[in-house]
């Protein structure tokens, strides 16, 4: 049976000004056109033998489709405009900021466009960061750059009467978040106390994060790009290896608990032997464990390259118990682990090797994008200015099976997408590495492991 979801969009009212884009309602005459509200994508699209039958035509399938509306809520000329970005860097930050701004002033005459400098810290006063004003001419060129223009923190999503009262007292009526799965908890908390206040405010999020774990979107701006560069360490470390007596590369990338850039990397690099990510458990030591098949590896071809997404194997690691300002646990070093553990497996066995380690993270965070991801950023920016206008809140803007659509950031948050160990990603990464499917001494025991609490 599909999971039920309930994609229906909140509207702060109804739409009556008319659009100051001049596109057009009919097909055939060479001008763009409108997108209806009635206009959606299925979210189920897999047809499966028990349930082929069902159109799955309801609320829990269907999807709002992105794109500007004939009808537009606000009037452009009373509109006051706020723009943040929070959580940690990623490769597209300046690209969606210069999208948005560029939408709101040219085409739909939008003039007060204020920046919220360092996430939401810049809602405080006390923090005593002044809002910038932005327009065309101010971050025409930040897409040139990595980084956040505005500057980015975490934390502080929690203070949600603070940050209201910076919105009604700037007298902002439309809200652009730019962050992942906890920035967009926070968003619709804000939304939430919007509503309470009996505030006219759009809130619209611009779901970003690099491990491309947020659910039912195909993937968040900066993964691509992240996976090109995380590629390009890759290709380095193999190098490393390759040139090497035993040359054994090590690299540890981002994914706390999803593994979708280190299998990426894997599949595009065509060069790593083992990928190790949160979702496949494996053993180090033992007959069927990761040492033994690296083992195997090196004697059989003389070098070796490992990728490792920051997640993977915690079970073997020494839980720090603390949290980050986002809330995030704190994840033990699995980099710095594997590095001393394969040294010394090598070193008891008397087996000469020549290990380098490499973490590339916060060069790929901070990377300009790739041209795709600067297509993706631009467009994910263009469709959230259409939703704010249009009066929709309480949602975030992403692709879905190639769509551009709103989806609630309800459903969005709901749960963390994952790489799925049985599914057509993981079994072609598989193949592209040649590992063993999986790499454990006693399967019986795989889920008692994964359930229990770290150590």
């Amino acid at each position: 049976m599909a999971e039920k979801y309930d994609f229906t969009i909140d509207q702060l009212g109804e739409c009556k000004v008319p659009s100051p884009i001049e596109l057009s309602k009919q097909h055939g005459d060479f001008r763009a056109n409108y997108v209806k509200d009635s206009s959606y994508v299925r979210n189920f699209v897999n047809v499966f033998e028990d349930n082929y039958r069902d159109n799955n035509l309801d609320p829990s399938n269907l999807l709002q489709k992105a794109g500007p509306r004939e009808f537009i809520y606000f009037n452009p000329a009373h509109v006051t405009a706020g723009i943040c970005t929070c959580g940690g860097l990623c490769p597209g930050l300046n690209d969606v900021i210069r999208a948005v701004v560029r939408c709101l002033y040219y085409r739909y005459g939008v003039k007060r466009i204020k920046g919220f400098r360092f996430g939401f810290k810049g809602f405080f006063p006390e923090q005593g960061l002044n809002t910038m004003d932005l327009t065309p001419d101010l971050v025409d060129e930040i897409h040139k750059i990595g980084g956040s223009f505005l500057g980015t923190t975490r934390g502080g999503g929690n203070r949600v009467n603070d940050i209201v009262d910076a919105i009604e007292s700037l007298s902002v009526n439309m809200l652009f978040i730019i962050g992942g799965d906890g920035t967009q908890r926070g968003a619709l908390d804000v939304a939430n106390e919007v509503e309470r206040r009996g505030l006219k405010v759009a809130v619209v999020g611009i779901p970003k994060t690099v491990d491309n774990d947020l659910a039912l979107i195909d993937r968040s701006f900066g993964f691509e790009t992240a996976v090109q560069k995380a590629k390009e360490a890759v290709t380095a470390i193999h190098m490393e290896a390759h040139s090497q007596i035993n040359g054994i590369g090590l690299v540890k990338l981002m994914g706390r608990e999803s593994g979708f850039i280190a299998t990426a990397t894997a599949l595009a690099s065509h060069e790593t032997n083992f990928c190790l990510i949160p979702e496949v458990p494996f053993d180090m030591d033992g007959p069927n464990g990761f040492l033994s098949y690296l083992e195997q590896r090196i004697k059989r071809s003389k070098h070796a390259v490992i990728v490792v997404a920051e997640g993977a194997g915690q079970e073997h690691l020494q839980s720090t118990n603390e949290k980050d300002a986002s809330g995030n646990k704190k994840l033990a070093d699995i980099g710095l682990y594997l590095k001393d553990k394969i040294n010394e497996y090598f070193s008891k066995k008397g087996i000469h090797i020549n290990l380098k380690y490499v973490d590339p993270s916060y060069q790929v965070r901070s990377a300009v994008t790739t041209a795709n991801d600067s297509i993706y950023c631009e467009r994910l920016g263009n469709n959230a200015v259409h939703a704010a206008m249009a009066g929709k809140t309480k949602c975030v803007v992403g692709l879905v099976h190639d769509k551009y659509v709103y989806i609630p950031i309800t459903e969005v948050t709901r749960k963390r997408n994952t790489v799925d160990p049985e599914g057509a990603f993981w079994r072609d990464a598989l193949d592209a590495t040649g590992q063993p499917i999986l790499m454990v001494n006693n399967l019986s025991s795989i889920n008692d492991r994964m359930a229990a609490p770290k150590k």
